[in-house]
């Protein structure tokens, strides 16, 4: 690998200017840059970040933990953690926690042990007294809803209203029978409750009735999951004519349960769901679903983690909003609207 000294003696200066080309410094003359920039690309150089964040302290390392690897919500967003991280030079390691309150608790306190900088974790089971009673000093961010309220930056986006939206858009296509599939009992819920609520709302405020025979519980929120409910929900004595799904895996089982039992989809019952997964792109039909915007959480969080990691506070400055909602968006298609995309 080529190192500033190399640089310096390819571009005729001194070994000073190029670190500061390199680091971004104003005080260097355009035809200066221009020559050590040309310099640095002739020789492939690539700065030593193993050896900076050595002297920095630091590994270049943030952790991602997730409750699920293989649910293609957390994958996508994981992936765009990993490109908001490359932008700061950073490696990302992945955990699971199984949604396990004691792998919660663990991480909480463990990820000094693991060398990283940072940590991004989307909780399931911990809770606002957990968070409370941490002593690790290693800079967090909190996805999802689980933790409201506490001294680490949290950021999610507006389930209520996203579930509410979407039920709204089953109402204005002259549904009044519509099925939720999704809720849960169980801790660690903050999710399923407020898209339940959103749901609630958007019935009340078309003056519909909330019918408890049409909102199914989900162990999960796979596609058994998924396809179990809708059975279900079919075998009413006078089934849906609309579901919504609290995700997009779970409105997969949904649909194949449907279109196996002869339905059609949309004309028979309409399927919508939520995340905006690749699957659901390319299903047929394709699905309605709420899009968060999985880029942006991932940058806000990155951002917010290289800020306090940098002196900015534990949760990315006390100036900064500790609440941050991030955006979504409904995307109507064939499996509610009939509408190819």
């Amino acid at each position: 690998m080529a190192s500033l000294k190399d640089v310096a003696q390819l571009a005729g200066v001194s070994v000073k200017t190029v670190s500061n080309v390199v680091n971004g410094y104003a005080y260097v003359s355009a035809q200066t840059r221009e020559k050590v920039q040309r310099a640095l690309a002739e020789l492939d150089y690539r700065p030593n970040l193993s050896a900076r964040n050595l002297r920095g302290g630091r590994t270049g390392v943030i952790a991602l933990a997730v409750p699920e690897l293989d649910a293609p919500y957390f994958a996508e967003l994981a992936r765009s953690v990993i490109k908001a991280a490359s932008r700061h030079g950073w490696m990302v390691l992945i955990d699971q926690t199984d949604g396990d309150i004691e792998r919660e608790r663990r991480l909480l306190e463990g990820v000094r042990d693991q060398s990283v900088d940072g940590l991004v974790l989307s909780p399931v089971a911990i809770d606002h007294d957990d968070l409370a009673a941490r002593t690790d000093r290693t800079p967090l961010v909190l996805l999802g809803e689980r933790v409201l309220d506490g001294p680490a930056r949290h950021i999610a986006i507006d389930n209520q209203r996203a579930a509410r939206e979407v039920t709204e858009h089953l109402i204005a296509l002259g549904h009044t029978r519509i099925a939720a599939i999704g809720a849960q009992d169980r801790r660690g819920t903050g999710t399923a409750r407020l898209r339940l609520a959103g749901y609630r709302d958007a019935l009340r405020a078309a003056g519909l009735p909330y019918d408890e025979q049409l909102v199914a519980a989900t162990p999960s929120y796979g596609r058994a999951d998924g396809a179990e409910a809708m059975r279900g929900l079919l075998s009413l004595p006078e089934p849906p004519r609309a579901v919504f799904c609290f995700n997009d895996l779970l409105a997969l089982g949904a649909l194949r349960t449907a279109l196996s039992q002869g339905l059609r989809v949309p004309e028979d019952v309409a399927v919508a769901g939520f995340d905006d997964i690749e699957d659901g792109r390319y299903s047929t039909p394709n699905l309605t679903t709420v899009a968060p915007d999985k880029l942006q959480i991932a940058r806000v969080a990155v951002d917010s983690l290289h800020s306090a990691i940098n002196g900015g506070g534990p949760a990315g400055g006390a100036s900064d909003e500790r609440e941050v909602v991030a955006d979504h968006r409904l995307l109507v298609r064939e499996s509610t609207a009939g509408v190819p995309v």
